[in-house]
């Protein structure tokens, strides 16, 4: 954990903007028996990375803390230590194996009640997804208006199939096989994968892809996260080990040609007062402003260069959502 945030604050240096999220886990990233003591740690240390972040400049941290499941028994404990303790520090907290909208209710009162409740805005509050019963639910989930952004729990998922998928769903294929079932062709994977999509796409919340287990495969795992920005619209992705970091960024990066593009047709829009124009012989109006605005954002947070012209617009907001 300590290794994250220490690379997030050097990327944060890099890039003048927080191009991705430290999120601390007591879930898995605790040891049995040691749920109390990962509680504390992990609020210790978001308490540390905000106060350094107070003192960096404009550019602030993102760390969010992933609790145990609603009905696991050191949830209570887990709220009442890290946001009790840490809710100003907190960007968010994750809630896994949210199964329906009560679960998220339950752990929306929970975290509110450990005195979230008083913080200017509300702590938002990241989901995962991780069974058949939760895909069924997703839109309702990704409605709530607490929910910033929800995340495709694949292992688990496959796993609660009870073997009816086959391991090679928890995987990658190489780009030579054409025959697998691999996470990104399994049609029950799939199904699920774009039903979270949708669903987040649909309220306005990112949605955020699962793992990529082959992490010492940067060609696999580059080519894996532009499948899922490109083939199944999402926004975000989770790394599990520091390595993964820059080539997602990539991946989910737009190409530079588009990027030109794009601060052409705004730089035009702007001068036009955003009326419909003209830029190398095609029409553009209110609809395609927005979709190349989006483009040139999604390329800030990604780390990208942009022009003084376009800098501007991102000058008060210097991180991911």
């Amino acid at each position: 954990m300590k290794k994250s945030l220490q690379l997030q604050a050097e990327m944060i240096e890099e890039f003048g903007a927080c191009v991705f999220d430290v999120t601390l886990d007591c879930e898995d990233g605790a040891p049995a028996g040691g749920e109390i003591e990962q509680a504390y740690l992990v609020a210790a240390l978001a308490i540390e990375a905000k106060q350094k972040s107070g003192t960096a400049g404009l550019v602030k941290a993102r760390v969010g803390a992933r609790l145990h499941p609603v009905d696991h028994l050191s949830f209570e404990s887990d709220v009442q230590i890290i946001v009790g303790q840490a809710a100003a520090a907190l960007s968010y907290i994750m809630i896994p194996k949210v199964e329906s909208l009560s679960d998220l209710q339950r752990a929306v009162s929970a975290v509110d009640g450990a005195g979230a409740s008083s913080l200017n805005e509300a702590l938002p509050l990241h989901v995962l997804i991780e069974s058949p019963g939760a895909v069924r639910n997703v839109f309702e989930i990704a409605a709530h208006p607490r929910v910033q952004s929800v995340s495709f729990g694949l292992m688990d998922f496959v796993s609660s199939h009870g073997g009816a998928i086959g391991s090679q769903a928890m995987g990658v294929r190489a780009e030579s096989d054409v025959h697998s079932l691999d996470q990104f062709h399994h049609p029950l994977v799939v199904r699920a994968k774009l039903e979270i999509s949708s669903a987040c796409h649909a309220f306005g919340k990112a949605p955020s892809h699962c793992v990529v287990t082959e992490f010492r495969d940067a060609i696999a795992l580059e080519r894996s996260a532009r499948h899922a920005s490109q083939a199944f619209g999402y926004t975000r992705m989770w790394s599990i080990h520091p390595d993964q970091i820059r080539p997602i960024l990539r991946a989910f990066s737009p190409a530079q040609d588009e990027v030109d593009m794009a601060v052409r047709i705004i730089e035009e829009a702007v001068r036009q007062d955003w009326a419909p124009t003209s830029v190398d012989g095609k029409l553009h109006d209110r609809a395609s402003y927005r979709f190349f605005w989006q483009l040139i954002e999604r390329a800030f947070k990604t780390g990208r260069e942009l022009p003084a012209s376009m800098q501007m617009y991102f000058a008060a907001d210097r991180q991911i959502h």
